[in-house]
């Protein structure tokens, strides 16, 4: 088994498709699949064999792509992360996973550099490189044939975006990989007709399993975009008739905003939502507007992205749906014990999709696990029809006065309001409480909120101890470059 041949096989059966679209460029199957096995035997001919480490930290490009590709069919291990981290933090993870060639963009060169020290980095791929991609291609021979790998061998490594500390990596099998991306096109209805939008960061899971990797498992185009930028979205949807939009929820409320959406979306057939839980009132709006529901999954990284999957046959807003194929979700108290539908505790999971553990990482890997169930860290509850629901990570749970607060629960009605364009809510140092319950607010434009009428709106809704002490007025909120919230930064930021 080798994830790459599901890109061999699309190239088989539809070789004149498009397979990339960038920079207004068509990319055929029959080129892309050409260039990934030039790629993959100048790699082979550097010294690059089955398990050694391939490291990317660059932007989204065709070459970001082409490399990532070539480097699977030799058998070798991708090793993605963030192109913006900084120079400490590209060393630490570099140190960690000792690739023995790294891609990267020409802009990160000097921080590379330090790293060149090391004896187990043999090439640096970039155009002021060792050598640029351009070259790998053309010394390459397109005949090279894919490296078989064994099911459980390591694909991927992924590090997480390190919003709770040192990032670790987890490691993703062909079979974890494979598993996902086929649950992702079953459950999405994917078909080589379809266009899938990608302006989230490659090295990131959603963005690299789970549109990357099951758009070319289906035979579909992947139109690529360096990054979100409102204008080039809409560009792209109408010019390269997008077909399947997937995006955060920042996102879906700054579309919100714009007028005639459904006429500028019109191409448009499906609708996702990651890397956090829909406000439900953004959802119901979406659907008024576009007449699409927001799909939702519950996923991670080190799930391979999809546990779940809200419906196409009976979606319920909220939720964030069923389990995928062969994937089992449990909700368990903190002793570890399974409780009953309704009840809440961490939601746990086992499956074909669930990493083995963390690269280098035996502590965080055993703490990872309950058996054989993976620690989402996330609380949650399933409902009498198997819906699973998310009402908070446990991280973010604010304790006050003794008593437990979902920020989500208090965030939900807030964006019931108009004048509120997104929120959060954490918990604050406080001498008397332990914390206190604090709303940061990113007001619509041109409806600033009134802090009293807010506080006497959640009275309405929620216990005395669950009202925010304090509304907070900011311009934007913190996040990642997968559009997750770092509400540890606002924590910092205001403690």
């Amino acid at each position: 088994m080798n994830i790459a041949q599901n890109l061999e096989n699309s190239a088989r059966f539809f070789p004149e498709h498009t397979a990339v679209v960038i920079d207004g460029r068509e990319i055929s199957y029959s080129q892309f699949n050409d260039d990934t096995a030039r790629i993959a035997s100048s790699l082979a001919t550097r010294g690059v064999k089955p398990g050694d480490h391939v490291a990317f930290c660059g932007p989204n490009s065709y070459e970001w792509l082409a490399v990532y590709f070539g480097a699977l069919k030799t058998g070798a291990v991708a090793v993605t992360f963030s192109h913006l981290l900084t120079r400490q933090e590209l060393e630490q993870i570099l140190t960690d996973c000792r690739p023995k060639v790294l891609f990267t963009a020409d802009e990160k060169l000097d921080d590379v550099a330090p790293i060149r020290q090391h004896a187990f980095l043999h090439t640096v791929i970039a155009e002021r490189g060792d050598i640029g991609c351009t070259d790998l291609i053309a010394q390459g021979d397109a005949a090279f044939e894919t490296v078989d790998r064994q099911r459980g061998d390591t694909a991927a490594v992924l590090y997480t975006g390190g919003t709770t500390g040192t990032p670790k990596g987890a490691l993703l099998s062909h079979a974890n990989i494979q598993a996902a991306i086929h649950n992702v096109a079953f459950y999405e209805r994917s078909s080589q007709n379809d266009r899938s939008l990608c302006f989230l960061p490659l090295n990131h899971v959603f963005a690299q399993i789970h549109i990357t990797h099951s758009t070319f498992y289906t035979g579909g185009g992947l139109v690529l975009l360096p990054a979100f930028d409102l204008d080039q979205v809409l560009h792209a949807v109408a010019r390269f008739r997008v077909t399947k939009f997937y995006a955060v929820p920042t996102i879906y409320i700054r579309f919100l905003g714009l007028e005639k959406l459904k006429q500028k979306l019109s191409p448009i057939r499906y609708c996702f939502s990651a890397a956090a839980s829909m406000a439900r009132e953004t959802v119901r709006e979406w659907k008024k507007r576009t007449g699409l529901a927001i799909h939702e999954a519950y996923g991670m990284t080190e799930s391979a992205s999809m546990v779940t999957f809200n419906h196409y046959w009976r979606h319920v807003v909220g939720s964030v749906g069923t389990p995928a194929s062969l994937v089992e979700v449990r909700i368990m108290d903190s002793d570890g014990n399974p409780v009953t539908a309704g009840q809440e505790g961490e939601i746990c999971i086992c499956g074909p999709n669930i990493t083995s553990g963390y690269l280098n990482n035996p502590r965080e890997t055993q703490a990872a696990f309950r058996g054989p169930w993976l620690r989402s860290g996330d609380i949650g509850y399933i409902d009498p029809d198997g819906y699973l629901f998310i009402v908070d990570r446990l991280k973010d749970m604010i304790i006050t006065g003794g008593e437990n607060v979902y920020p989500r629960e208090i965030e939900e009605l807030l964006y019931t309001r108009r004048e509120i364009q997104e929120c959060a809510v954490v918990g604050l140092p406080d001498a008397e409480y332990g914390e206190r319950v604090t709303a940061f607010i990113v007001s619509s434009p041109g409806q600033p909120f009134d802090a009293a009428l807010l506080k006497t709106f959640l009275k309405q809704c929620l216990a005395g101890f669950k009202i925010p002490k304090a509304f907070v007025a900011v311009d934007d909120l913190p996040k990642n470059n997968a559009g997750k919230l770092l509400k540890r930064e606002i924590q910092r930021k205001f403690s």
